[in-house]
């Protein structure tokens, strides 16, 4: 819009101009046909016959033409002094064209040489009328809501006219013409009379009213002429032209009245000429005509006889001349000697007056009773606003709230022209008012009368219409000035008496503000003793005194008063950048003034904060070279103003109140310093007597807020993972809701001063950039400013110490950081200690910890002595301890991975359950081949993941001696690394799950080896059992003789043959059974079994055995031994071999005790609760220390002799032992070297 107005303002302009230009040109037009015209009336020699009727003799063809000089006259005066405005233009339209046909009618009935431009000025007379009609005396509705009008009713003005030039002097044309003049002429009389009765102003219908008049009597008689004519035959006389001459005068009066000129005196001398004029010229034409017709041809062309006639008349008419300037004078300036004596009396009131109120007083009561104005306003310099304010009326309130600038377009014109103006149409404003439009339409004033000063326009007197509307006359303007000139005079002499005594009085407060500065310390009793004081001089709703701390850029308003109430709330707090005007006079250290706070806060780009604010002005607070704040004081009354001389008041105010404040600022500075080293001094030797973390954080924290006396603060700790700053302390109302929230790095203002390691001041959060407000938002706690500062130690940032508003409301300024970065590094260099007690202690606790775990680990990995099972606990505790999602362990072959355990895939591993992982994939070639721990980012350091949604893969090789046997692959959905720590837990996980899985894998071999063995043993077995069994079989036949009867050396031969054969038997069945326990082949059918009835048929079997030894059997059974769980024929074989064992080992003549009892197994408390403890104990050769530590050991046999003598196998406990165990129990022996040994073993016990 700012773009548009102008542009839209300038197109009005342009549009004017080329209306006044053409209007120009059709003037000049007019005037060269005036030249034409007069040289040929003069020249044309006869008489002509006029159509329709009538004569153009010697001593009339002139007089039309002086008619049409008068119009012209009056058409270029108008337009000389309002071509700017559209009445003016379209009465000089109407005059120049009526003065063209009045002019031209002498050739447009006799010689008709120009008739075409005669017939033009007649077409547009009427459409002048129509335009002046529409213009008069201002814009009708019409031509708003139908501009083009008036260029169509000229547009068929010149269509007539161009009409006539194409085809000639045609009657038809002319009479057109005639008739659209007349019909516009009629119009404008008729339109005037009916827009009288719509219009409010007496002014305009006053002129209206005249106008309407001057109209009538200048057109009726040539009206009724041109009417009747119609009807009888009447001659034209040139004399009817004459009552014309009224109108042009009357319009010229109307629109230039109380214009620059004096048009009452003008207008009176008009009338005297004039008349006089018409008197010689109807004198000289009668007297003419006599002497012609006396005289007839001589006296006309008698030069010598035509002046003396005048001077005749002259000679006559000098009587009259004089009774007529009596009669005129008396008519225009009648009541010159009321308005004499009225000015003598005021001039008598006003030597007893002194003061300016009173002296305006005595003026209004003399205005309003001479001329009795529907509006009056008085406007009278004021040197303390520097501006023009309306005076109070008789009610004592301001007649208007406007104030003029010194250096207003009005005042301006006023002063410079030191005349009256007469503005009654606003719209034909001149040039330099229009911007004054519409604060003088609110004055609704036409007259405006200056009031003048010797130095300066004093005022000026603003009258609206006569309550008569009635218009001034320029008798009452002279009286009025002449009011003005004394009333400026008066005004002036008091004006400086009143400033005289208000210099003596902003003396008097100077010397009381340096008298109380001096004896005052106290900076709040300073600061209300300026206030009071300047209060006293300088009248003011606000007061603001601002301190600028150059080196944390924060801006504290110190002392705030707004409506005459202070608001110590808003004191010490700190303003943000943009938020008040105060700030641009520290800035360019000058003071600022004006009338409009809002307007001057928009040019410097500052909000607008404090509203209801008008006339404002600042100094800035200067101590020495430097400038520490500003004072500044604002005005909530729109018409309240401050002045320059005010200006350099306060600012000399402000020079004294700067020094004041500098010396009380450092002496507050001084004690409190003194304060904040003395409990800087407490607290150091405080933090350096504490060990444990949480205490000294809450110590630390707490401290520094108390030294800085703040409303709140806060400690973070650095997480070294994440690079976070994490909330461990903190202090204030809001404390408990932010502990452990964490910021992300780099964020707000503790991420600057860790990121730049210094620390960071911010005195006005609102208008930071690096201050987050999340946390104010999540607790509701309101930051105004605050100081945050690294702790450090050896460069490295521990954490930040944040402090936040300060009690006082005071910005944070250097001493306060110097202060509390030297309490940051105590306390840093103590947090330190405490963290490499606590770390040192943890790394202490965490390896015991680690050793812990690893002890668990090793044993679950030293139970098993498989492979898969050791990978699978390998996996477990590698994801327990790394928070990985998903993993796996794999075999590393020449081909690929094979997966041997994985955890934590969904359908990732389906492709890879027949098939090796290529080692070409996920970096698991290179992981195998540098035999290093990677920690792999997928998208970057490889393609993509086995993990769905994976991110990170670490790679951790398990390799034994100098070779990987196998890979540990996690994965993660988190995009980070693994810490050292857990990457070196995992790294010995991998060492220790090297060992386990190699063991199991020897194992795995070891055991494939004796599945292999027991399978060739089994096979041996078989084959052998055949031929053994023909063998044994024949050697028996042979010996009961039957294919014949057998010697002594025979039968010794074959039962040699027999016992070899049945120890054939016997080793091949142990080796079976052997191979079979060690392959885990061995079957075994449990089922509730009578363990007596086992008992009775191992005795049966070997009673011949024992019989033949002489030994004895004692067996001792419980009648009420309960059945065991255990399977029969083992059973059997477990008995019998131990009481074999017992008579084979027990010399002749010995014993051997069977025996049993059911009982709680108290020697395997893993195993059942309730057993049968079977024992066989004998009397035999027992064994020596020695070989009881290989007495289970396969094929062991001893090598004591007395044990030699008796054949064996060393197979026997070995299968005992396995077969005992495999059904639940347990075998141990007791034995004593040549005395004996017994046998145990328990049994679960059948449910």
């Amino acid at each position: 819009m700012n773009e548009v107005r102008p542009f839209f303002r300038r197109q009005t302009l342009d549009r004017s101009f080329i209306l006044q230009g053409l209007v120009f040109v059709y003037l000049l037009a007019a005037l060269a046909a005036f030249a034409l015209y007069f040289g040929q009336a003069v020249r044309w020699p006869g008489t002509a016959e006029m159509q329709p009727g009538g004569s153009f003799g010697p001593p009339y063809r002139l007089f039309a033409y002086l008619v049409g000089v008068v119009y012209l006259v009056s058409g270029a005066w108008v337009f000389l002094v309002r071509r700017a405005n559209p009445s003016g233009r379209a009465f000089t339209m109407l005059a120049v064209s009526i003065a063209w046909v009045c002019a031209g009618l002498f050739d447009a009935y006799n010689t008709q040489q120009w008739t075409a431009g005669w017939t033009l000025a007649l077409a547009l007379t009427g459409a002048g009328a129509v335009d002046l009609m529409l213009r008069f005396p201002q814009d009708d509705a019409l031509v708003g809501h139908f501009p083009p009008l008036t260029w169509l009713v000229y547009g068929l003005g010149l269509g007539l006219g161009a009409a006539a030039v194409v085809l000639g002097a045609q009657p038809w044309l002319r009479g057109l013409a005639t008739v659209f003049a007349a019909l516009g002429l009629a119009g404008l009389a008729v339109w005037l009379r009916l827009r009288r009765m719509r219009l409010g102003s007496t002014v305009d219908r006053e002129q209206v009213r005249l106008m309407t008049w001057a109209l009538v009597i200048a057109l009726a008689p040539l009206g009724l002429w041109f009417v009747t004519s119609r009807f009888w035959p009447l001659k034209f006389s040139p004399f009817l032209l004459a009552p014309m001459v009224v109108y042009p005068m009357v319009s010229t009066y109307i629109l230039q009245r109380f214009r620059m000129l004096n048009t009452d005196f003008i207008l009176s001398r008009t009338v005297l000429y004039a008349t006089l004029a018409v008197l010689v010229s109807a004198g000289y034409a009668l007297l003419v005509t006599g002497l012609g017709m006396i005289f007839q041809r001589w006296v006309g062309s008698q030069v010598l006889l035509n002046a003396l006639v005048f001077f005749l008349l002259a000679l006559a008419f000098k009587p009259l001349y004089q009774a007529m300037e009596r009669s005129v004078d008396t008519l225009f300036f009648r009541g010159e000697q009321a308005f004499q004596e009225r000015l003598q009396t005021f001039s008598g009131e006003l030597t007893s007056t002194i003061e300016v109120h009173q002296i305006i007083r005595t003026l209004r009561e003399y205005v309003n009773r001479s001329v009795m104005p529907s509006q009056l306003h008085l406007f009278v310099y004021d040197p303390l606003s520097e501006m023009y304010l309306a005076t109070p009326d008789e009610n004592n309130r301001n007649t208007s709230d406007l104030r003029f600038p010194a250096h207003s377009p009005l005042v301006s014109a006023l002063n410079r022209k030191k005349a009256t103006f007469f503005l009654n149409d606003l719209r034909a404003l001149p040039v330099e008012l229009r911007t004054e439009q519409a604060r003088l339409q609110l004055l609704q004033a036409q007259l405006f009368i200056p009031l003048p000063g010797r130095q300066r326009l004093a005022g000026w007197m603003a009258l609206g219409a006569r309550l008569s509307g009635e218009p001034y006359t320029s008798r009452e303007v002279n009286f009025l000035e002449a009011l003005n000139d004394q009333a400026a005079l008066a005004i002036e002499r008091a004006q400086v008496v009143a400033n005289m005594e208000n210099r003596v009085r902003e003396m008097n407060v100077l010397t009381r503000v340096a008298q109380g500065i001096n004896i005052t310390l106290t900076l709040d009793d300073i600061l209300e003793l300026i206030y009071a004081q300047t209060t006293q001089i300088l009248r003011t709703d606000d007061f603001h005194i601002l301190l600028f701390d150059r080196e944390s850029g924060a801006l504290v308003e110190i002392f705030c008063v707004e409506n005459d109430e202070r608001y110590p709330q808003k004191e010490n707090k700190p303003i943000e950048a943009g938020q008040v005007l105060e700030q641009e006079i520290i800035r360019q250290r000058r003071a600022i003034l004006t009338d409009d706070y809002a307007r001057e806060c928009g040019q410097h780009g500052i909000a607008v904060t404090r509203r209801s604010l008008y006339a404002w002005m600042g100094v800035p607070l200067n101590a020495g070279a430097e400038t520490i704040g500003s004072l500044s004081l604002a005005r909530r009354d729109a018409a309240g103003t401050f002045t320059r001389e005010q200006l350099n008041l306060l600012q000399a105010i402000a020079d004294q109140v700067a020094g004041a404040i500098v010396k009380a600022r450092l002496l507050q500075e001084t004690e409190r310093r003194a304060r904040q080293l003395a409990s800087l001094n407490d607290v150091t030797r405080q933090l350096t007597s504490t060990l444990e973390t949480e205490p000294l954080l809450q110590n630390i924290l707490q401290s520094a807020v108390d030294i800085l006396e703040c409303e709140a603060g806060s400690l973070f700790m650095m997480d070294d993972q994440t690079d976070e700053l994490v909330f461990k302390v903190t202090v204030g109302p809001v404390a408990s809701d932010l502990i452990n929230k964490r910021l992300p790095p780099g964020s707000g203002v503790v991420g600057k001063a860790v990121v730049n390691r210094q620390a960071v001041i911010v005195n006005s959060t609102q208008g930071s950039e690096v201050w987050a407000p999340q946390t104010d938002k999540q607790t509701g706690f309101t930051t105004r400013g605050l100081l945050a500062v690294p702790l450090m130690v050896k460069d490295t940032v521990l954490g930040v110490i944040e402090v936040i508003n300060k009690r006082d409301g005071s910005p944070f300024d250097r001493d306060d950081q110097d202060l509390l970065s030297a309490f940051a590094a105590q306390a840093a260099v103590a947090l330190e200690n405490a963290r490499l007690y606590t770390l040192t202690d943890q790394a202490l606790a965490a390896r015991v910890e680690e050793l812990s775990i690893m002890q668990r680990v090793d044993r679950e990995l030293n139970t098993s002595l498989e492979p898969g099972r050791a990978m699978r606990i390998t996996l477990e505790w590698a994801l327990r301890q790394s928070k990985c999602e998903a993993g796996l362990v794999g075999v590393i072959h020449e081909e690929g991975v094979q997966v041997m355990a994985s955890e934590g895939y969904q359908g990732e591993l389906e492709p890879y359950q027949e098939e090796l992982i290529p080692l070409s994939r996920y970096a698991l070639g290179d992981t195998a081949e540098s035999g290093e721990v990677r920690s792999l980012a997928v998208g970057k350091d490889v393609e993509q993941g086995l993990l769905a949604g994976g991110k990170w893969i670490t790679l951790l090789p398990i390799r034994r001696e100098t070779s990987t046997t196998a890979i540990l692959m996690l994965e993660s959905r988190e995009e980070r690394a693994l810490n050292p720590d857990r990457l070196g837990f995992l790294d010995r996980l991998c060492d220790h799950a090297a060992i386990a899985i190699s063991n199991a894998q020897l194992y795995a071999a070891v055991q494939a080896a004796n599945v292999a063995k027991s399978e060739f043993v089994s096979f041996v077995s078989h084959e052998l059992k055949n031929p053994m069994t023909s063998i044994k079989g024949y050697s028996e036949l042979l010996a009961k003789g039957a294919v014949g009867p057998i010697n002594d050396a025979q039968a010794n031969f074959l039962a040699t043959i027999r016992s070899n054969v049945e120890r054939m038997a016997t080793l091949v069945t142990d080796l079976a059974d052997v191979s079979r326990i060690e392959a885990g082949r061995l079957k075994l059918e449990f089922k509730s079994t009578v363990l007596r009835d086992v008992v009775d048929e191992v005795s049966r079997s070997l009673q011949q055995q024992i019989k033949d030894k002489g030994q004895v059997l004692d067996i001792t059974m419980p009648e009420d031994l309960p059945p065991v769980w255990g399977d029969r024929v083992r059973l059997l074989q477990v008995i019998t071999n131990l009481m074999s064992n017992a008579y084979k080992y027990t010399p002749n003549g010995g014993y051997v005790y069977v025996s049993a009892e059911a009982c709680e197994n108290r020697w395997d408390a893993e195993g059942a609760p309730q057993v049968v403890h079977f024992w066989v104990r004998d009397t035999g050769i027992g064994i020596n220390e020695e070989d009881q530590k290989k007495i289970f050991q396969k094929f062991f046999r001893s090598e004591d002799a007395e044990t030699r003598k008796s054949p064996g196998t060393g197979l026997g406990l070995n299968i005992t032992k396995s077969l005992v165990e495999m059904q639940g129990g347990r075998i141990w022996f007791e034995s004593e070297f040549r005395k004996g040994t017994t046998f145990h073993f328990t049994v679960p016990v059948a449910e």
